[in-house]
């Protein structure tokens, strides 16, 4: 038996659910928080059999896949703690998406 955790994008977290649960697969959420761009995530922990392993990671890759997005900075100002109003740096694209994935063996599960 294996325990799978998956962080992913909050945005993603349904969708990988929903696919799991589809399986037959339980999953338990975590919100949680990190990152380069402070967003929300979701960690994902799964606890599924060893012939069970590709098909949830599969998931996971189909519905987390890498993709391009448009983020809007404000314009900072050195010695200031917020956004400088009527300012606007330029938009900033960047890649998104993925999830970060830790397997591990179980020794022992008890559902109690």
């Amino acid at each position: 038996m294996k325990m799978i955790f998956a962080i992913v994008r909050k945005e993603d977290e349904g969708f990988v659910i929903e696919r799991l649960n589809k399986e037959k697969i339980s999953v338990t959420k975590l919100s949680s928080t990190g990152g380069f761009l402070r967003k929300g995530n979701a960690t994902l922990m799964i606890g599924t059999e060893d012939e069970q392993v590709d098909t949830v990671l599969q998931i996971i890759k189909e519905e987390c896949s890498r993709r391009q997005e448009v983020m809007m900075n404000p314009a900072y100002s050195a010695g200031t703690k917020g956004p400088v109003m009527g300012y606007a740096a330029p938009p900033v694209t960047i890649e998104v998406g993925g999830a970060t994935v830790f397997i591990v063996n179980v020794e022992q599960f008890i559902k109690l």
